[in-house]
C-alpha cells in the first residue's frame, strides 16, 4: 500500500512555477469573434505554440532538469521523444551546461529532429514503437549514466505542464471547461490537477486522435490499455499513457473524446486562416473537438489548449503534391 508514489500536488505545481518562471514565456490567450460565432461558445486559445521551443514541453522539461541536484546532473540527462519534449530537454540541459541524450523514432518529423540537433543533443534513432523507445532509452542510460527525464510519467514534468492551466485561469478566470490534447498524459493530468485546485467545478476534457485512442479506452476500462502502433497525423500524440498521469486523469478528468485526422487537419487550416497562427497537428487537436462538434460547449466559456506549433512547412497536410 505504501509502495505507490505520491500524486501531483498543488505545492509541487507552485514550486514548479517559481522554478521555471525565468526560463519560459507567459504565452498569450487569443480570441476570435468568428470562431465564437461558429461554435456558439466563447473560445479562449492558450497558445503554447508561442512557448520557448514552440511547445508546452518547455515547462515540464525545464522543471525536471532544474530540479536535479548537481550530482544527478553530472553525466547529463536523457529522454525519448518524438520531438517537442526532446527539444525541451536539450534546451534545459543547455541551461545547466550538461549533455543531453535523446532517443527519437525514425519517423520523427524532420523539423523536430533538426530542432534537437541545433541544440547540440546526441540523437539515437529507434523503431517507431513505444517498446522500442523504452528499450533504446534504457541502453542510452546504461551507456552514459545520464539522468532520465521521462516525457510524461514524472511528477516534475507533470508539475511543469500544470503551470499552463495556472496561467490560463489567471488570464481568463471564469472558464467553464478546458479542452486539452492527451497522449502520455503529462499535460492533461497537470492541467486537471491545477484547474481543480483553482476552480473545483470546472470541467476538464481530454482530446486525442481516433488512431491513438488509448487514453479514451483506458479511462473507460479503468486501467491502461496500450496502443502499440498508433496511426495518426498528430505525431506528438502517439505515446502510450503513463501510470502517474493516468492516476490523476481518473481522479480529475470528466471525459476524453476522439477526433479524426481529417478533423485535425481542418482545425489546423482554420486556425491559420482565422487566428493567423501556424499549429502542428497535435496542437490543433483540442480545437478539432470543437470544430467537429465532438463536445457540447454552446453557451460556455471554453479554454482551448493549443499545445504546439512545430510544423514542417514543406509538408503541410492540405498541399497536394504532383506525382514524381
Amino acid at each position: 500500500m505504501g509502495s505507490h508514489p505520491p500524486g501531483l500536488t498543488w505545492a509541487l505545481i507552485q514550486e514548479a512555477r517559481a522554478r521555471i518562471a525565468p526560463h519560459i514565456n507567459l504565452t498569450p490567450v487569443l480570441t476570435s469573434r468568428t470562431l465564437d460565432e461558429e461554435s456558439g461558445a466563447r473560445l479562449y486559445f492558450k497558445c503554447e505554440n508561442f512557448q520557448r521551443g514552440g511547445a508546452f514541453k518547455a515547462r515540464g522539461a525545464t522543471n525536471a532538469v532544474l530540479s536535479l541536484a548537481d550530482t544527478e546532473l553530472g553525466r547529463g540527462v536523457a529522454t525519448h521523444s518524438s520531438g517537442n519534449h526532446a527539444a525541451a530537454v536539450a534546451r534545459a540541459a543547455r541551461l545547466k551546461g550538461v549533455p543531453a541524450y535523446i532517443v527519437m523514432p525514425q519517423n520523427t518529423a524532420a523539423a523536430k529532429r533538426a530542432a534537437v540537433e541545433r541544440l547540440g543533443a546526441s540523437i539515437t534513432l529507434c523503431e517507431p514503437t513505444h517498446a522500442a523507445r523504452e528499450r533504446a532509452a534504457r541502453e542510452v542510460l546504461e551507456t552514459t549514466g545520464a539522468s532520465m527525464i521521462h516525457p510524461y510519467d514524472d511528477l516534475r514534468v507533470m508539475a511543469g505542464q500544470a503551470t499552463t492551466a495556472v496561467e490560463l485561469l489567471e488570464q481568463v478566470a471564469e472558464l467553464d471547461v478546458i479542452l486539452c490534447p492527451v497522449s502520455g498524459g503529462g499535460l492533461l493530468s497537470g492541467i486537471a490537477v491545477a484547474a481543480r485546485a483553482l476552480k473545483p467545478r470546472i470541467r476538464i476534457i481530454g482530446v486525442e486522435p481516433e488512431g491513438a485512442d488509448d487514453a479514451a479506452r483506458s479511462l473507460a476500462a479503468g486501467r491502461i490499455v496500450p496502443c502499440e502502433r498508433p496511426d495518426t497525423i498528430a505525431d506528438g500524440l502517439r505515446a502510450t499513457l503513463g501510470e502517474r498521469p493516468f492516476a490523476e486523469i481518473r481522479r480529475h478528468v470528466d471525459a476524453i473524446v476522439t477526433v479524426s485526422d481529417a478533423a485535425i487537419v481542418t482545425a489546423m487550416r482554420h486556425l491559420w486562416e482565422v487566428l493567423k497562427i501556424i499549429v502542428e497537428p497535435s496542437g490543433a487537436t483540442a480545437y478539432a473537438a470543437v470544430s467537429a462538434a465532438r463536445v457540447a460547449v454552446r453557451g460556455e466559456r471554453v479554454g482551448v489548449i493549443v499545445s504546439g506549433g512545430n510544423l514542417d512547412l514543406d509538408s503541410l497536410p492540405w498541399i497536394r503534391r504532383a506525382p514524381e
